[in-house]
């Protein structure tokens, strides 16, 4: 099956243009890091409790909210968790989080809402300590990762396409932090593991274009550089289009229909199905080209000499 039949789209000679958007989209999402102080961190990382309830009738956020406010949790976070009548109530750690903190709110919201009884479904409790742990393990797995992937892709093709490998994987997940922060979003565990999931799926796009460009080089000997990539890339084209679209629609469905528990895992994947897409034909590739340019002005340089 194929989307195109031998297609011949100039995505090299566009790769200026993605450039610039790649490094906006970048710089917008590095802007509202800043402006939020970081990565908006769960539970998972900074440690509190988590409380899923069920009332018996519909129940508005504003009335939980101002129970909460008499036990001095004003700025727990509060939002309904499916349905309209379960919320799911974080209290963070220096909230005042403790181990009573349930059974103070459970008793506080059945004396503010004696007509709606509630009953607890679930209870997480991290503790600080373990939290900062949690959230430096995550990012050391991730430049982990990326470590062992540069040393792989090294072996098995050449350096500069390990670069453009790493780069681009660089790409997709900064791309990702930056809108989850834009969206306000939560960094959890499960969002981690999002991430990892994404380098795995976007490396995948770029090595199957890398294996076309190394046949494609011993092939087309006399052809410029630019030309034998842009060729390959398209050669992959139908399959690149047709892996990213089942992926999507999987991925898709579960956003909608998957519940709030998953709701961060999904959102991150359908981000990172379409930037690693677009970053294994505009970047990934792009990089090499360039890496190639700067070796040949290094060479000519050495000539002169």
């Amino acid at each position: 099956m194929q989307f195109f039949k031998e297609p011949n789209i100039n995505f090299v000679g566009s790769r200026k243009i993605a450039y610039f958007i790649s490094g906006t989209l970048i710089l917008v999402g590095l802007i509202s890091l800043i402006l939020h102080g970081g990565p908006k961190y769960s539970i998972d990382f900074l440690g509190g409790t988590a409380i899923q309830l069920r009332f018996e009738k519909p129940v508005q956020v504003g009335e939980v909210r101002a129970a909460m406010a008499e036990l001095g949790l004003a700025n727990a976070e509060i939002k309904h968790f499916g349905a309209s009548n379960e919320v799911l109530i974080r209290v963070l750690t220096k909230q005042g989080a403790g181990e009573d903190v349930t059974k103070k709110i459970v008793e506080q919201l059945k004396k503010k809402l004696p007509d709606n009884p509630v009953e607890v479904r679930r209870i997480e409790r991290v503790g600080p300590k373990i939290g900062s742990e949690l959230r430096r393990a995550a990012i050391y797995a991730v430049f982990f990762s990326l470590g062992l992937l540069l040393i792989y892709i090294s072996w098995r093709f050449e350096f500069k396409f390990a670069v453009g490998a790493i780069v681009a994987l660089f790409h997709d997940v900064m791309i990702t932090l930056g809108i989850f922060s834009i969206l306000g979003q939560e960094i959890s565990l499960a969002v981690v593991a999002a991430f990892l999931t994404l380098v795995g799926y976007s490396l995948n796009d770029t090595i199957v274009v890398y294996d076309r460009i190394r046949e494609n080089l011993k092939i087309f000997r006399r052809e410029s550089y630019e030309t034998i990539i842009n060729k390959s890339i398209n050669q992959t084209l139908s399959r690149t289009i047709i892996t990213s679209l089942t992926t999507f629609t999987v991925v898709l469905v579960l956003f909608l229909i998957g519940g709030e528990v998953i709701r961060g895992f999904t959102l991150a994947l359908l981000i990172g199905v379409i930037v690693g897409t677009y970053s294994s034909i505009y970047v990934a590739s792009p990089i090499v080209i360039e890496w190639q340019h700067w070796q040949e002005r290094r060479k000519s340089q050495r000539r002169r000499r």
